[in-house]
């Protein structure tokens, strides 16, 4: 295990260094992303703001905790990721079109998208520590540049462009090779949550993100990491 503090935009060699494990800390750009961004810039035809490859490629998972003080002034005071198994059918459309070199988050994704992906486009998956350090993010975030799609959006599902500095720690939880600290437990793990799931109605596991309705409208339930169909 080894640690790394990295400048963005991040460059390949220094992602392709990672292994999981590590710990990283950012200085530069970082740009959030959820479900909405995702829909409104892949599916609504809707270029991004800026030239991520170049200026933000690096992607975090969330929205910050931050009020609005006046016109292009916030006031920010935390950020945590959120669960990033919900994005997985984005993640490789994004980062393969707009060279995002990584991606934070938390909770992991599909191990295919380590193994098919991020070895191929050379990104990493960094997740968040733990929970209660959201204020240490904030406190990382030198300020907010501008918050794109804001009216469209709505201020949490909106893209935020950071200023970060000293921004972690995170950990390496998949790298370029296609390792995954989350893939080496993922079969117990869903074997506990099918357990528990099989307990639970359809609109608790429809908001946890856990149930996806496939082209035929069929339902699956705890769907495996690792399973793309």
């Amino acid at each position: 295990m080894a640690t790394h503090r990295l400048s963005i935009p991040l460059k390949e060699e220094d992602v392709r260094a990672l292994r999981i494990g590590d710990i990283v800390y950012l200085d530069g750009k970082v740009h959030t992303g959820r479900a909405q961004v995702y829909e409104h810039v892949l599916h609504g035809q809707n270029k991004p703001p800026i030239d991520l490859a170049t200026e933000s490629n690096v992607q975090m998972h969330g929205a910050p905790a931050a009020v609005q003080d006046g016109p292009g002034e916030y006031r920010l005071s935390s950020i945590q990721a959120t669960a990033s198994f919900r994005y997985w059918k984005y993640v490789p459309d994004y980062i393969e079109r707009f060279g995002i070199r990584a991606i934070i988050g938390k909770g992991g994704m599909d191990k295919w998208v380590y193994e098919d992906v991020f070895a191929k486009t050379g990104t990493v998956f960094l997740t968040t520590v733990g929970y209660g350090i959201a204020a240490l993010y904030g406190r990382a975030v030198k300020r907010v540049i501008d918050v794109y799609w804001g009216e469209e959006l709505g201020l949490p599902e909106a893209m935020w462009l950071l200023d970060v500095e000293n921004f972690g720690p995170f950990i390496v939880d998949g790298d370029v090779t296609g390792a995954s600290l989350a893939a080496q437990h993922v079969d117990a793990v869903n074997e506990n949550f099918a357990r528990e799931y099989a307990k639970m109605p359809e609109y608790v596991l429809k908001r946890i993100g856990e149930i996806d309705h496939t082209l035929a409208n069929e339902v699956i339930v705890g769907k495996p990491a690792g399973d793309k169909d």
